[in-house]
């Protein structure tokens, strides 16, 4: 089976579950020899755009830049796993249209469900006002119309929600599990 590149964005609030799939996800994915890479928000915004902020157009600029190494790498053949809140649609269109080879995963939980699982405290800061423009708070998500998965990890296991996007990238060919190495 000849190997495509894809990036697989994860999107949803803060404590949603993005970055516990996404790690699942690789985990998997290394045991049928994908050359996979992983592009977390938080780790990107100490690196990549480091220095932007969390306005708007900052936001924007982020999912720019996010998108643009995906796009590298799915065009060289790379399983491209991004977890970022990505909070605005029409920016993961945008994204989505340059790259081409895009699956897009909603991570749901609902606001109080993400607030509870807060490891970072970050609710508790935008609540006290000592964050502001924070996703879910005081600054707009705009849920996925369309996705081609979601993960409703208030309801579901993480081995369900992991089945899911596996099921999805089979059925779009991206792997088979009868080659499972």
């Amino acid at each position: 089976m000849e190997r495509r590149g894809v990036t697989i964005w994860f999107t949803g609030l803060s404590g949603a579950g993005k970055t516990t799939i996404t790690k699942a996800l690789a985990d998997k994915l290394v045991q049928y020899n994908y050359p996979i890479e992983l592009l977390d928000g938080d780790v990107v915004r100490q690196n990549l755009t480091k220095g932007l902020g969390f306005s708007k157009e900052d936001r924007d600029e982020n999912i720019r830049r996010i998108g643009f190494v995906a796009n590298l790498l799915t065009r060289h053949g790379v399983m491209v796993l991004v977890s970022a809140i990505s909070p605005y649609r029409d920016m993961r269109q945008e994204v989505r249209g340059k790259i081409g080879n895009f699956v897009e995963v909603f991570v749901n939980a609902p606001l109080a469900t993400c607030e509870a699982r807060d490891v970072k405290g970050l609710y508790k800061k935008a609540r006290a006002g000592e964050i502001k423009s924070f996703t879910g708070i005081d600054d707009p998500y705009e849920a996925p119309l369309n996705p081609e998965v979601e993960c409703r990890t208030d309801l579901e296991t993480l081995e369900e929600s992991l089945a899911k996007v596996l099921a999805k990238l089979e059925e779009l060919g991206y792997f088979s599990s009868s080659a499972l190495v």
